[in-house]
């Protein structure tokens, strides 16, 4: 019997576990942000991409030597997938369009999952720490720039 954790199963676990962390922590800004989708959400998305990549490089080794074949494809249909799902999450309600941020958000995270799915690891990360930025340190800029005199209080809020 094949020894259960080998270097692939481990490698494997890693970038699951990797895009699962960085997921979730993009989902507790949310959460703090008191938004709907949180901490699952985000660490499913990003989960859930890095296992499509994980899956579509398996693919590529087993399939190499087959003509007309391009698993690589599935990568192609993660966002896709994911856009389909963020629109899902946009609404229009009395002329304001919410709900915009966390669609962007859900595809930025499946971009991440699809970064340590492949094992870049640095990527992923600056990805999540670039997200937190422009969640927590963009808004309250925002915010700032809404009380001047140049905004009004019409400037759509879709944090």
């Amino acid at each position: 019997m094949q020894n259960l954790f080998d270097g692939v199963l481990i490698d494997v676990i890693l970038n699951l576990f990797v895009a699962l962390i960085l997921g979730m922590i993009i989902g507790v800004e949310r959460l703090w942000a008191h938004k709907t989708a949180t901490m699952r959400t985000y660490a499913l998305v990003s989960m859930g991409a890095a296992l499509f990549v994980i899956v579509s490089n398996q693919m590529s080794y087993a399939y190499f030597s087959f003509s007309g074949t391009n698993p690589l494809i599935i990568i192609a249909q993660i966002v896709v997938g994911v856009g389909f799902l963020g629109t899902g999450l946009i609404f229009t309600k009395d002329s304001k369009l919410t709900g915009l941020t966390t669609a962007t958000a859900l595809w930025v995270s499946a971009g991440i999952g699809m970064a340590a799915g492949f094992g870049m690891y640095k990527v992923a990360i600056v990805a999540t720490v670039f997200t937190l930025f422009i969640f927590i340190v963009l808004w309250f800029i925002e915010q700032q720039l809404k009380k001047t005199k140049f905004f009004n209080e019409s400037v759509d809020d879709t944090h």
